[in-house]
């Protein structure tokens, strides 16, 4: 359903519907909080000194394109909705559709991820919270989610404001892990591993690249997802120029952060315990003493819920503006009297509990070790919706070319640089996003069960196709073909409904 031309209902009666409340502040906030998992400056510490190497890399061929490309097609349109308006506009209803629930549906399934985050760092104060059995830690992530939910449909100010707050505190823990390296080397220690030798940066100091090392770049590329995300509150900004600004200042903020939490990792933490998602607090209570660790673990558990209060209020807005265009029930586009489109915030929290209760509490009650159970289906959704959200960033590059060709008027009137900028990056971009989804159907994330069936080499690079292959294509397709039935039984809704 849409308005004159190719206007979307959506774009004329988003902005009646939801206040203009965020600043450049809350953008960047917003931001960092989608894009900024700092838990993978643990995870890439397996690669050594070439970690750095492959973040700056992941930066310059991932993190700046998407920006780029966000900032001109946010410029242009900046809609509710992002990526689903973006390609409704370049490729129509259905594409739009898909497009937007290929970015939505990840949104869900990383919340019971940060629920997970968030019990690990409180399980690193707290023991007991650790010793709990996996059904336990099912129930607890259910309740966090719960929570988030409320926090979401709160009056957005307030609860951007709680966000704010928190975010302050995230950077405080950043830098105490930092800060951590430069007292543990002060001290007199010896760097667990010395990053100072540039030459080990390089992916492979003798020969360039190693591809068959790629699966750290496709770690670095899933660490840097969400760009665009921000702007699925595109209505709700108070001034155009928050859009550059956010994506400035929010790419600086992750770059800085990720460089400077792996260094301290790094010198800090012995490498063969680097890896844990809680090495980053650890690191802290090795360099500063561990009541800052703990301290730092509290900060990051904080950070984590709140992490799960943005996915959901963010993530709501996709399935809001569908709503609004008749491509889901309407009843998906109702706003509570703080003007929050709490519908959405509560089916997301639906479905994310479910799964939960699935990885949590189904899987492991039937299965002979229950813990690794639940590993195993949580890694494999995560892989899953990974490959998903990649895919649609692909769409995102494709996305900006058709439109500052298709709607040159408005290209002209907020062009942000020559349209041979947009190509270079959309091809860079894209490409980097295809090595992100081969790099995770790799079964890189569990080595141990990859080899199953066999593998083929690609550019050097082993993929395996085992067990974990199919289970993560086959579900990541499955999740595809749902998105396409969804909008297909939506035709058939509108076709019957008032015009």
């Amino acid at each position: 359903m849409t308005t004159s031309g190719d206007d979307l209902l959506s774009e004329r009666v988003a902005g009646g519907i939801l206040p203009k409340v965020l600043t450049t502040f809350d953008m960047v906030a917003i931001f960092v909080a989608i894009v900024l998992f700092i838990t993978n400056a643990a995870v890439i510490q397996s690669a050594g000194p070439a970690a750095f190497g492959w973040w700056i890399i992941a930066f310059a061929l991932f993190l700046i394109p998407c920006a780029i490309v966000t900032g001109q097609l946010g410029a242009m349109f900046p809609g509710e909705g992002s990526i689903y308006l973006w390609t409704s506009k370049a490729f129509g209803p259905f594409w739009g559709f898909f497009a937007g629930f290929c970015a939505w549906w990840p949104g869900v399934l990383v919340m019971v991820a940060t629920g997970t985050l968030t019990i690990s760092f409180l399980g690193f104060v707290f023991p007991a919270v650790g010793g709990l059995s996996v059904q336990a830690q099912g129930g607890l992530i259910v309740a966090i989610l719960v929570l988030a939910a409320v926090l979401a449909v709160l009056r957005f100010r307030l609860t951007q404001n709680v966000v704010n707050v928190v975010f302050l505190a995230y950077g405080l823990a950043i830098l105490l892990i930092f800060a951590a390296g430069v007292a543990h080397l002060l001290k007199g220690n010896a760097a667990a591993t010395n990053p100072w030798d540039f030459a080990t940066w390089s992916p492979s100091a003798e020969h360039g690249i190693n591809f068959a090392n790629w699966s750290f770049f496709g770690l670095a590329v899933l660490a840097l997802l969400g760009v665009e995300v921000p702007l699925n509150m595109g209505v709700e900004i108070r001034q155009d120029r928050a859009v550059t600004r956010y994506l400035l200042w929010g790419s600086l903020a992750v770059m800085i952060a990720y460089l400077a939490a792996t260094w301290g990792v790094m010198v800090s933490v012995p490498a063969d315990k680097s890896a844990q998602i809680t090495s980053v607090a650890a690191a802290v209570g090795i360099g500063l003493g561990d009541w800052a660790g703990k301290l730092v673990a509290l900060l990051l558990a904080a950070m984590f819920f709140i992490i799960t209060v943005v996915y959901n209020y963010s993530f709501a807005r996709l399935i809001f503006v569908s709503g609004l265009d008749r491509r889901l029930p309407q009843a998906v586009s109702h706003v509570n009297a703080q003007k929050v489109p709490d519908v959405a915030v509560w089916i997301q929290t639906v479905l994310a509990a479910l799964f939960t209760v699935v990885a949590f509490v189904v899987v492991p009650f039937a299965a002979a070790a229950p813990a690794d159970a639940q590993t195993e289906v949580y890694n494999v959704l995560q892989a899953a919706v990974t490959v998903i959200w990649c895919l649609s960033i692909v769409v995102l590059f494709i996305d900006v070319l058709i439109i500052v060709r298709r709607y040159r008027t408005q290209f002209e009137a907020r062009r942000l640089a020559s349209p041979a900028v947009f190509w270079v990056a959309s091809i860079i971009g894209a490409l980097a996003s295809l090595v992100g989804v081969i790099s995770t159907l790799s079964g890189s994330w569990t080595p141990l069960i990859s080899n199953e069936a066999g593998s083929f080499v690609l550019f050097g690079a082993r993929i395996a196709y085992g067990t974990w292959f199919w289970l993560v294509g086959g579900i990541a397709l499955a999740s595809l073909l749902v998105g396409a039935l969804l909008y297909l039984l939506g035709a058939g809704g509108r076709q019957k409904g008032p015009a």
